[in-house]
């Protein structure tokens, strides 16, 4: 099958096996960044063709959707749909629709949190957010757009039973409970419509930072993984070791883009950074520093390493991305 692993752990057909650091355990950026490098190469086509739509569609929506789609990134979440399908026994191909719909998902949400009403931030991955690219009513449609098309490719690409189940993951990950819900809720706390947590202890602020980003970050990555494994026919053991790794890697990851926020450079990350604390919002290093951020990251990353272990090789790369996104500088 095209696009299926050519043996256990690597990531696609005619890709080398992930390349470790001294200590075997933590991968070298070389090869995490070769890793998604792969998947890059198998998902952008396909990202592109799904935006291949009938002269129904309004070019300039069609414009700004390609313009928020199809920008530069890492990939992270169709990443995690292709190695968790890949952890599972599966193939590629198979998983394609999932990884295209969980991305479209991704990037209805940044267009949304870039807007003056939420986060009103000028600078996506480099290039102009799609607001300031466009207008604030095409960047609206545009998140519109493309929530609705991510729903409308699982559902083709994926076999009934699967798609139907898919699309209630999918849903569930990007609703009310979920993203929807923690995006409404860091607002709300950032514009002083409930209880001020800058004042409270800070073990409740740690909690509340955590019931935050499992819902506005976390969700989606856990979906990510889910979606792959209902690929590859995963079985329930298989699809809860996925989801130990999702709730670990997902707060890791959270913590990780906290410290560069706070620390790194906004040419290297290809957006504003230092704005959280600019607007007096709590984050890992507000509330524990950045010594205590950085070691919590850590030791999620081997949590979530060792949720896969019992895959064997076949999930090198998500052990991989796990201690790399703690390491990373973008």
């Amino acid at each position: 099958m095209a696009g299926c692993p050519a043996s256990p752990g690597l990531s696609a057909p005619g890709s080398q096996s992930l390349v470790f650091g001294p200590d075997m355990s933590v991968p070298t950026a070389s090869s995490i960044t070769r890793s998604l490098d792969e998947v890059r190469g198998f998902i952008e086509p396909r990202l592109a063709a799904a935006l291949e739509l009938s002269a129904d569609a309004s070019p300039r929506l069609v414009a700004a959707m390609r313009h928020a789609l199809l920008a530069p990134g890492k990939r992270l979440r169709p990443a995690l749909v292709l190695w968790a399908t890949e952890a599972c026994g599966g193939g590629w191909d198979a998983a394609a629709a999932a990884a295209v719909a969980v991305e479209m998902i991704h990037a209805y949400s940044l267009v949304h949190d870039d807007l003056p009403a939420m986060d009103d931030d000028d600078l996506r991955r480099g290039r102009p957010t799609c607001h300031r690219a466009f207008d604030e009513a095409t960047a609206i449609l545009c998140g519109d757009a493309l929530q609705a098309l991510a729903f409308e490719t699982l559902a083709r690409g994926l076999p009934p039973a699967a798609a139907a189940r898919g699309c209630l993951v999918l849903a569930r990950a990007s609703g009310p409970e979920a993203l929807v819900g923690g995006q409404a809720d860091d607002l709300a706390a950032e514009r002083g419509w409930i209880p001020d947590m800058t004042a409270a202890a800070p073990a409740e602020q740690v909690g509340w930072l955590e019931r935050i980003h499992r819902r506005k970050t976390g969700a989606l990555f856990s979906a990510a993984l889910e979606l792959g494994g209902l690929a590859a026919n995963a079985t329930p053991a298989d699809l809860a070791r996925l989801a130990n790794y999702g709730r670990a890697f997902g707060l890791a990851f959270q913590i990780a883009d906290d410290i560069l926020d706070a620390e790194g450079d906004e040419a290297t990350m290809g957006k504003r950074v230092g704005k959280d604390a600019g607007r007096g919002k709590l984050t890992f290093p507000t509330v524990v520093g950045l010594d205590a951020s950085r070691t919590r990251a850590r030791s999620l990353a081997v949590e979530a390493a060792e949720a896969v272990a019992g895959f064997g090789g076949r999930a090198a790369a998500l052990d991989a991305l796990a201690h790399w996104i703690v390491a990373r500088d973008h």
